[in-house]
């Protein structure tokens, strides 16, 4: 089996691409000349303006809208898109929050945040780990927190889905390995986005953060980028922290 001109334009896929972090990955990603699939569910006027501020730079990027929770609309949304050109970058970002102390969680709280987080990680990389495989390159990185790695009060359903994504990525790791293919979680502590701005205080990250700020989605993104290229090719099966030394 051959594998693609090493300068083929690799395609990257980039779930909840329209939010903070999404955005600063689907920009490195481009930059690095990839072809750069920005997925949005709710947000999609804003994935679609990043998409094309990426064409307007130079860059090659197109807007992709489907529910990362339902599998047939995934299927229908990535199918056609790799029946030539394998998806050979994926990184799932797409995750939300709703949080609460366990007591008092919903069913509805429990369930919305593990569909996101984990099924959605099942529901976008199944169909598109064949083709990747044949194509025998590939990197699947997925977006976790330092929350599944020592979990959060009032985050048990969160805690619970990015251990699990860790877990996954760890075990599909050794499935893949042997195709080229790397898997690796990357977990972020606090980092600059409109969810944190709202949540965290400038004393309480000076507390929590040893290096008393919090993080840049641009660091994440580069962290990403590294992971993506075939600089990192014999890292896989990692959870890897970007903190600031949280942990």
């Amino acid at each position: 089996m051959e594998m693609l001109d090493e300068n083929f334009m690799k395609v990257a896929l980039v779930t909840g691409g329209s939010g903070g972090i999404g955005r600063a990955i689907s920009r490195r990603l481009a930059e690095k000349g990839c072809h750069v699939l920005i997925h949005a569910n709710q947000h999609m006027e804003a994935a679609q303006q990043l998409a094309d501020e990426i064409q307007h730079t130079g860059g090659s990027a197109m807007a992709l809208h489907f529910d990362v929770t339902k599998a047939e609309a995934v299927n229908a949304a990535l199918l056609p898109l790799v029946e030539e050109t394998p998806i050979q970058i994926l990184v799932n970002n797409a995750g939300i929050h709703d949080d609460a102390v366990f007591p008092g969680m919903t069913l509805q709280q429990w369930h919305s945040v593990i569909d996101v987080s984990l099924h959605g990680f099942y529901n976008v990389t199944h169909p598109l780990i064949m083709p990747m495989i044949r194509s025998r390159w590939g990197r699947i990185i997925n977006i976790s927190s330092v929350s599944g790695i020592t979990g959060n009060h009032g985050q048990t359903n969160y805690s619970a889905a990015k251990g699990a994504l860790n877990a996954a990525s760890k075990a599909l790791s050794q499935e893949v390995a042997s195709r080229g293919i790397t898997v690796n979680a990357v977990a972020p502590g606090i980092i600059t986005t409109d969810m944190s701005d709202s949540t965290f205080t400038k004393e309480t990250i000076e507390r929590m953060v040893p290096a008393k700020r919090a993080g840049k989605p641009e660091e994440v993104a580069n962290l990403v980028a590294f992971l993506a290229s075939d600089e990192a090719a014999y890292i896989t099966g990692q959870v890897i922290s970007i903190n600031g030394g949280m942990i």
